[in-house]
């Protein structure tokens, strides 16, 4: 019987810890979305990995450099980022998080909305966790 209280007791505590990541990992989010909305390069450069790929519909494969160059001269505006659904693993020092992005962005005078599902996978260094890959695709009809 002893046994039993110590696999609820280690269950309780490996829920305890998933809810903690999945705080975590929704903070983060919440930041990142932020930090477009608002063109915020600076926060956006410590979120992204110096490694960073980032893989969305109609655009080429963007570096960290690219990605944070559009918001440098003004190229992209962001009225809207939203995530939900957001869903977080964390195997070690890295960690999967997916979701929905519902955004609406601007490029040159013209207005998109993109609603995607992502990928994004992130690794802790230094005790920050950065995006290395950002991959999403349109949620489709």
């Amino acid at each position: 019987m002893m046994w039993i209280s110590a696999m609820v007791l280690a269950f309780v505590g490996l829920q305890a810890k998933a809810s903690d990541t999945d705080v975590a990992f929704t903070r983060l989010e919440a930041e990142w979305n932020t930090a477009h909305v608002q063109g915020d390069a600076t926060t956006l450069g410590r979120l992204f990995a110096d490694d960073l790929v980032v893989v969305v519909p109609g655009m080429r494969p963007l570096s960290k450099a690219d990605s944070l160059g559009m918001f440098k001269v003004g190229g992209m505006k962001f009225d809207r980022y939203e995530s939900s659904d957001i869903q977080s693993r964390v195997y070690g020092e890295m960690a999967i998080v997916t979701g929905r992005i519902k955004r609406t962005r601007s490029i040159g005078g013209k207005t998109m909305d993109d609603d995607w599902r992502f990928t994004k996978v992130y690794l802790r260094r230094a005790g920050n966790w950065q995006v290395v890959s950002f991959h999403a695709s349109n949620v489709g009809a």
